[in-house]
Parts: C-alpha cells; sequence; structure tokens
C-alpha cells in the first residue's frame, strides 16, 4: 500500500460491490456463499424479505424479513425492492434502501438468488453488479450431490435436475462463471474475483492526493 510524505498510509474511497451468485440446485451455490462469507471479513449477506412463513430454526432479520402480502406489495410498488419475485406461491425481494446504504459506504454486499433476480438486479444497477455463475462439474455429479443431500425424494430430484438444464442455459447473461468441483479452488477464485472488481476503475469515488 503507497504511503504519502509522512509516511502514512493511503487509501482510495470506493463504492460497494453487488456480488451475486447464480446456480442450479445442487451446484454448491450455498455452501460456496458460506465460504466466502466466512473469508471475507468485509462481505455482508443479503437479507430478503418474504412472505412465507417462518421455518424451524429461522430468525426475523437474520434468515429473511417476514412480513405480510400487504406489507411486501406496498414495499414492491413504492419503488422499495431491488428485485422480487413469486416463488410456489411466495414472494421473495431484495429491500433497495439497505443494500443501496451499504454500497455508498463503500461495503459488499453478497446475493445468493436465481438468474431472474439477477437479471433485475443488473437492470436497476449496472454499474454496482457482478454476477457469477456457479456451475457443477458435470450433469451427473450434479445428481449425485442432490441425491447425496438426501432431502428430496426422486421426483423432486428428476424436477430439479430438469430445471437445471434450463437454469445452465443462463450461464452467458453473466460476468464470470466458475465451475466448482473442489470447494477450496472455487472459494480461492472467488475471493479472487471481488478483489478485482473492489479496484475497478469505475467504482473508486475519490483517489489519494500524492
Amino acid at each position: 500500500m503507497p504511503s504519502d510524505s509522512s509516511g502514512a498510509k493511503v487509501t482510495a474511497s470506493r463504492r460497494g460491490v453487488m456480488l451475486v451468485l447464480s446456480s442450479p440446485s445442487g451446484a454448491g451455490k450455498t455452501t460456496l456463499s458460506k465460504a466466502i462469507l466466512q473469508r471475507e471479513a468485509d462481505l455482508a449477506l443479503s437479507v430478503s424479505v418474504t412472505t412465507r412463513k417462518p421455518r424451524a430454526g429461522e430468525a426475523d432479520g437474520v434468515d429473511y424479513h417476514f412480513c405480510s402480502v400487504a406489507e411486501f406489495t406496498a414495499l414492491r410498488d413504492r419503488g422499495g425492492l431491488l428485485e422480487w419475485a413469486e416463488v410456489h406461491g411466495n414472494y421473495y425481494g431484495t429491500p433497495a434502501a439497505d443494500v443501496m446504504e451499504r454500497l455508498q459506504r463503500g461495503e459488499d454486499v453478497l446475493f445468493d438468488i436465481d438468474w431472474q433476480g439477477a437479471r433485475q438486479l443488473a437492470a436497476r444497477a449496472p454499474d454496482d453488479t457482478v454476477r457469477v455463475f456457479i456451475l457443477p462439474p458435470s450433469a451427473a455429479i450434479l445428481a449425485q450431490r442432490l441425491i447425496g443431500r438426501q432431502q428430496d425424494g426422486a421426483e423432486v430430484i428428476e424436477r430439479r435436475l430438469a430445471g437445471a438444464a434450463a437454469e445452465i442455459e443462463r450461464w452467458a447473461e453473466y460476468d464470470y462463471v466458475l465451475v466448482n468441483e473442489v470447494l477450496s479452488e472455487s472459494v480461492d477464485r472467488l475471493s479472487a474475483i471481488l478483489a478485482a472488481e473492489r479496484v475497478r476503475i469505475s467504482r473508486q469515488t475519490s483517489v489519494p492526493d500524492m
């Protein structure tokens, strides 16, 4: 890091990054998200707002911001969501105010969302959004991972695999693609992407006087 004439370290000020991860179910996106959050102390997970009921062990404001349908639609209609979607009869979305305040302070925010949400974010805030698509090493390994989780029956797994093929076709919309074969290597590559995006010229708001 450079120093001024007095020997003190000098740094540039910058706007934060919205780091978006998307993948088909079973590609390891959630595991990768947890790992990069542990490594990058200055990276915070975006907490979505949802109309679904809390599940056992979930805490309001930590896992999700839980709200009524009326509250959600009011927030959406006044432009308070960066992105939103209806999934299995429930609404999910990203509150804009908290994220934008974080970016303004130079803080980075991680998003674990699908391609539809990523597309909305990129349309709403193209200069702030960095999209990374996570791919499994192969369709066979993806199937093995879904079966190995022991969370779903054969019919659900088959449906997820069919959906994965359609999701994977969206990879070209992203800024980066990452094949998640070895977790530690994937975390290294994702950390490198974040490091590069943090110093992108367009993201700097000021530079120090030298």
